[in-house]
């Protein structure tokens, strides 16, 4: 097994104000920006990204693609397709998207990205669950991800931050008890 070297850290704020390679939008199908963290990194960034992404459109559900990050303070941004057309999403897609967004990370030669809780907002999937799958495949991912150096959680609100650190705080616990290495 690799050992796996990357800070992962939960931050609880704005997506839009970190200063990483890339971030992640939780995207539809149609790859439009107008609400949740889509809607505020569009606001934020500027309307080029949102311009860029839906050039790129459909998307299958659960793959990602790349834009330019507009005015942010990133690199790009990247779009993990995580919502269907009646804008819901399941497990098994935020798995595949999540996947999908690593992927494009490692393309690009980041060494620093940050995902928000996908699915959670506009999708209503539940907070615990997709703070599960999320932390579990990044983790995995950063396996074949060894320029990765800082993965960021970024949240919005109290309930998203606790459900990330109890999920990162088990699999913290589970990793001292069996010596493998997170």
């Amino acid at each position: 097994m690799a050992l796996t070297l990357a800070r992962i850290e939960l931050w609880n704020g704005d997506i839009c104000d970190l200063e990483v390679d890339a971030i992640v939008n939780p995207a539809n199908l149609s790859l439009w920006m107008s609400t949740g963290v889509g809607g505020a990194i569009k606001r934020r960034g500027g309307d080029e990204i949102e311009f860029a992404a839906v050039r790129q459109a459909p998307v299958p559900l659960g793959e990602s693609i790349v834009t330019a990050a507009g005015s942010l303070a990133v690199r790009a941004v990247i779009h993990a397709v995580s919502l269907d057309r009646d804008r819901r999403t399941s497990a098994p897609v935020i798995e595949q998207a999540v996947r999908s967004a690593m992927a494009r990370a490692r393309e690009m030669n980041a060494s620093s990205i940050a995902f928000p809780a996908l699915g959670t907002g506009v999708g209503g999937f539940p907070l615990d669950e997709a703070a599960r799958v999320t932390v579990d495949t990044v983790r995995d991912e950063l396996e074949r991800s060894p320029d990765i150096e800082h993965v960021i959680f970024a949240l919005r609100g109290a309930a998203a931050y606790q459900a990330f650190g109890a999920v990162l705080a088990t699999a913290d616990q589970v990793s001292a008890s069996t010596g493998v290495p997170q």
